[in-house]
């Protein structure tokens, strides 16, 4: 039996999901990391100035969680091999921050939750994620009918959080996260999407939480983690993790100040009729005006090994196409998570601006938008580029 192997130009990658692009505080933008920052550095550019998202290595805008090992990993607390950024936001206590997010799959349910860390001394520039405590300060699960994580995806990608009127001043850590259930139907399924950003509370607060490590927030077998989705009623889906702080401002909201701001981008000027102030760096060290943008100092991004199982990190088409063709069967019809089950199972995590249309014994001809792709593999696109193999 033939297959085709339909390869279409894809905004994003096929197997990537989604990362905090940045933060609006009290009205004022100020970036999260991008992945863009790690490659600009490796081709001997800079980070832009006033960064407040930590450093992480992400590359694939995938999750990091799912078994054991994991949740007890320091990937678990802000990513991979994530570090502290030199910069902060500010946001008064009681006030409001938008956390932005790149686009996201709405098969992607699950909760969103937000924590904070107090950080020793003036700043978190240096802090240390594998000592932070985070207490949580807003959940949302399942709402009114609707997971959380579609709620942010109907409100143009946001989350609105409000920060507890009580925070007392300080510089924090904010570790803000969703966890996709879509494979969480069995332990080891779930997957965590954890991302965290420098921001200083000001205003009359006392209160400073107590919290818990961050490779203790988790396990992979508790119930929240372990959820299957596809359930009649998610009513009951318990949020996991610790108890929401006795200060925390409750559940958050897809629908909140953050409905109508848009993102600038994170190294463009500002224009006059911007409704979304660009913030200036409050970071630690801050340029002059003459001088030109202060680069800021990266990590070292470490060292990772190829995987030795499934396809790896580099492949060729016809090593996809054997790999799918022995690992799937040809009478069956296979939505786009369970392809994607498969491509993350094989380790295949670097298959960039491509999605794989699986068409078993089907022409290619007439191919129109999604819903008139004649293959049992639904797709978002709508323009194929050419048969690989038949």
């Amino acid at each position: 039996m033939s297959t085709l192997f339909a390869i279409a130009a894809f905004a994003s990658a096929a197997l990537a999901h989604g990362t905090v692009s940045g933060v609006v505080a009290d009205g004022t933008y100020f970036s999260g990391w991008k992945n863009d920052y790690y490659y600009a550095v490796q081709n001997g550019g800079s980070i832009p100035t006033g960064v407040v998202g930590w450093y992480s290595e992400g590359l694939d805008n995938g999750y990091v969680g799912g078994d054991r090992t994991t949740y007890d990993s320091p990937d678990i607390i802000c990513h991979k091999n994530a570090k502290a950024a030199s910069s902060a936001a500010t946001v008064k206590a009681g006030g409001t921050l938008d956390f932005q997010w790149t686009a996201w799959p709405e098969s992607h349910v699950g909760p969103m939750i937000t924590y904070v860390a107090k950080c020793d001394g003036d700043d978190c520039s240096s802090a240390d994620k594998a000592s932070l405590k985070f207490a949580k300060i807003e959940e949302a699960g399942f709402v009114d009918g609707e997971w959380a994580a579609i709620s942010m995806i109907k409100n143009n990608n946001t989350w609105s959080v409000k920060v507890p009127e009580t925070l007392a001043p300080g510089s924090y850590v904010f570790r803000h996260e969703t966890i996709a259930l879509h494979g969480a139907g069995s332990v080891n399924g779930a997957q965590n999407y954890p991302f965290c950003l420098n921001i200083d509370v000001t205003g009359s607060g006392s209160a400073t939480p107590d919290g818990v490590l961050g490779t203790a927030l988790y396990t992979n077998d508790e119930e929240g983690i372990v959820w299957n989705v596809y359930q009649a009623d998610n009513s009951g889906y318990p949020v996991p993790g610790p108890a929401l702080w006795d200060g925390a401002s409750g559940s958050g909201s897809g629908s909140g100040s953050g409905s109508s701001t848009t993102a600038p981008s994170a190294t463009a000027a500002p224009t006059s009729n911007s409704t979304t102030p660009v913030a200036t760096a409050t970071a630690t060290a801050a340029p002059t005006t003459s001088a030109p943008a202060t680069v800021v100092e990266t990590p070292a991004p470490s060292s990772t090994a190829t995987p030795t199982t499934g396809l790896g990190s580099e492949f060729t088409i016809d090593e996809l196409e054997a790999y799918l063709t022995a690992n799937t069967d040809a009478t069956k019809e296979y939505t786009v998570d369970e392809i994607v089950a498969l491509l993350e199972g094989a380790n295949a995590k670097r298959i960039f601006s491509v999605c794989i249309v699986i068409l078993v014994d089907v022409a290619m001809t007439g191919l129109g938008p999604p819903k008139e792709l004649p293959s049992p593999l639904a797709c978002p696109l709508t323009t194929p580029m050419r048969p690989m193999s038949t």
